[in-house]
């Protein structure tokens, strides 16, 4: 009588323990590179919340900030592997499997913010990211990292001549490396996790980053110069794993891709709002700058050589169609 008793109680809670198995939320691990302060993390932190929303708590996003699982090139392998989930990382790191994202990199290509929106959000976005998704990638939404602008504790930046003989960490995008080797500055691309240590240790003289972005990263803290050349804009496309993302019901697809895009035009909001009191809080805190650098010609120097370069390898298609979206 006991034993019976007790197999019936087992299949009870069997039986109430299905269902909720079921229906239990999955988990997608959100890795990336910015700082919790960053713009980025804030992103992040509402695509988090709207995907739960959404799908009803059906999906959870565990966030991973600062390079908690991986520098950035580690990241994006992780996606393309399916170890990680959800990743962003600047757009110079999917040149080496996708180059042709290398477009967006080109120095003085984008005239404004605006312009640069006109462009990721249209045809030219979307030509790019299908590249990307030929790595066992989804694209979701380009987000941004923005105009970058540089940094370095040697001299003030003026003229382009003043760039020359500075150690300078870049991307790995070939136009950035390209364009810094002709000023005659030594280009180091490394991941951005360690900018902060090669600075304070005198590895390298200088950075380029989008003004909040050095700031939110503390990077003012060992810098002490600041010019505001705008010589790049830097996207960061949000990817998923592919085969992660085939797998969600087409309703999570659709959730997954909207708070994507809810949270892009969230954090294009943030840093225009926060560029300008990042500048000012750098400047309280005693880094010389540089408001007005003859960024003229910094253009003359190197955009017509780093466009040739893509051109020869990818044709001027999408280009023609990026200039004619100025003042659009």
């Amino acid at each position: 009588m006991l034993r019976r008793s007790f197999i019936t109680a087992a299949t009870l809670v069997g039986l109430i323990a299905a269902p909720l198995a079921a229906h239990a939320a999955e988990t997608l691990r959100f890795a990336h590179y910015a700082n919790p302060s960053d713009t980025a993390h804030k992103a992040a932190e509402l695509f988090k919340t709207r995907v739960e929303e959404l799908t009803g708590g059906e999906l959870e996003v565990s966030l991973h900030p600062a390079g908690e699982l991986g520098n950035s090139p580690t990241m994006l392998q992780g996606a393309r592997l399916g170890t990680l989930d959800i990743v962003l990382v600047g757009n110079p790191y999917f040149t080496s499997f996708a180059p042709q994202v290398n477009l967006l990199d080109l120095p003085f290509l984008f005239q404004s913010a605006d312009h640069a929106y006109a462009a990721m959000d249209g045809e030219v976005g979307e030509a790019l990211m299908s590249s990307i998704n030929k790595s066992n990638l989804q694209g979701l939404a380009f987000w941004e990292i923005g105009f970058r602008d540089l940094t370095n504790n040697t001299r003030p930046v003026v003229e382009p001549a003043d760039v020359e003989g500075l150690k300078l960490r870049t991307t790995p995008n070939p136009a950035h490396i390209e364009a810094f080797r002709i000023l005659g500055a030594n280009p180091a691309p490394m991941p951005f996790a360690e900018v902060y240590s090669a600075l304070q240790t005198g590895t390298i003289d200088g950075q380029e980053n989008p003004v909040n972005h050095i700031y939110a990263s503390k990077l003012h803290e060992v810098q002490k110069h600041l010019s505001l050349t705008s010589h790049a804009y830097t996207a960061a496309p949000l990817v998923m794993n592919f085969g992660r993302f085939s797998r969600l019901t087409e309703e999570q697809q659709a959730a997954v891709k909207t708070a994507a895009l809810e949270a892009a035009a969230y954090e294009r909001e943030l840093n225009a709002e926060e560029s300008a009191t990042s500048l000012q809080a750098m400047k309280d805190a005693g880094v010389q700058v540089v408001e007005t650098p003859n960024v003229e010609a910094f253009r003359e120097a190197v955009a017509e050589q780093t466009r040739a370069a893509y051109v020869d390898q990818f044709g001027d298609e999408l280009l023609i169609k990026i200039d004619a979206l100025v003042g659009k």
